[in-house]
């Protein structure tokens, strides 16, 4: 089993990344309030696909908890029961987490595969700390952390109901968007961790130390990328899907810190690439972060001078997320260079 940890680690890595991408589309697509209530949608776990479905109807049996729109307003079952001939609102409590009350059946269902999506990675992430009990008598800290993740998710999906109750506060999709790289961080310590087939790499202390300086740039950048996405959302309100071109008026201070601290990313990792490949040290995944870093600059200036394209807005967000990745995996690797140093 020891030797199938590693790829369902992987495979756990994966799901998340899935989960990541249909966040992105979400956001994309504005759906985040698709399903106004949490863990179910409208109080179903298949939700509804038709807004009939959410207005009342004599002779109809309701669940407890099922939801109803009346009057622009959510209404949630009490109990068990079938409706008469006449509306009886003592049957029905109002839904006190929020008001909002729109139904899209296109953004109901983009938000519930991005759940289901959410339901999946926690799976993955549950077998994997299954699995990890191999490691126990030898590396408790292998299963220690596997079972953290899984606790991880479940915090994870608390978030992202605390982020549907706030109606998508801008603070709180922030902390989400961080926790979800925690998660990454700590799968991908855990693949290094017990991968066999790890390269000996080149120790340098001025690198390594360059390395950290780089991700904590980059997460940065992320966190910063996140409010300015919360300010095209509330651009895109106020002068429509159809008007991109004016998204980025009267931009806020957010939006300028992020495309001027872009240069300074960039700069940092080009530097970092010059030493690796000027002291051969042997850290190879530098490719992957500065073709990563060319596609997120293609995208950024794709939304600026092309009026958002589709599909860039999600694209440029994962891919951030996929560069945190590879750089928080080269600093697993030169620390770890450090370590088998220490080990000869």
């Amino acid at each position: 089993m020891q030797n199938k940890f590693t790829k369902i680690a992987k495979i756990a890595l994966v799901l998340v990344y899935l989960v990541i991408v249909a966040g992105a589309v979400v956001r994309m697509t504005g759906s985040g309030m698709g399903c106004p209530d949490w863990p179910k949608c409208f109080g179903y776990y298949i939700p509804p696909t038709d807004i009939s479905e959410l207005e009342w109807q004599p002779e109809k049996e309701f669940k407890k908890g099922q939801v109803i729109i009346v009057d622009e307003s959510l209404w949630v079952a009490r109990e068990d029961f079938s409706t008469t001939t006449k509306y009886n609102a003592n049957n029905w409590v109002p839904y006190t987490k929020h008001d909002y009350a729109i139904f899209n059946p296109f953004h109901t269902w983009t938000e519930f595969i991005n759940r289901l999506f959410g339901a999946l990675a926690g799976l993955g992430t549950l077998i994997m700390a299954f699995a990890s009990f191999t490691y126990w008598k030898k590396r408790r800290t292998i299963t220690i952390l596997s079972w953290l993740v899984v606790f991880a998710m479940g915090f994870q999906a608390w978030l992202g109901a605390t982020v549907v109750y706030s109606v998508l506060a801008p603070a709180k999709i922030t902390i989400h968007m961080v926790m979800a790289l925690i998660i990454v961080a700590m799968i991908l310590y855990l693949i290094h961790a017990t991968n066999n087939k790890i390269k000996s790499l080149k120790p340098d202390k001025i690198t390594r130390n360059f390395m950290i300086l780089v991700l904590s740039t980059t997460l940065v950048q992320i966190v910063l990328g996140t409010q300015v996405r919360q300010f095209v959302d509330l651009q895109t309100d106020l002068y429509g899907e159809n008007a991109p071109g004016l998204w980025l008026n009267n931009a806020t201070l957010s939006f300028y810190l992020h495309r001027s601290f872009s240069i300074i990313v960039v700069l940092l990792n080009l530097f970092l690439a010059i030493r690796i490949y000027k002291l051969n040290l042997g850290y190879s995944k530098i490719n992957w972060v500065l073709a990563l870093l060319l596609f997120e600059i293609i995208s950024g200036m794709a939304m600026y001078y092309l009026d958002f394209p589709f599909t860039t807005q999600p694209l440029h967000l994962v891919l951030a997320s996929v560069l945190f990745g590879f750089q928080f995996y080269l600093v697993l690797e030169a620390l770890n260079a450090f370590k088998t140093i220490k080990t000869l």
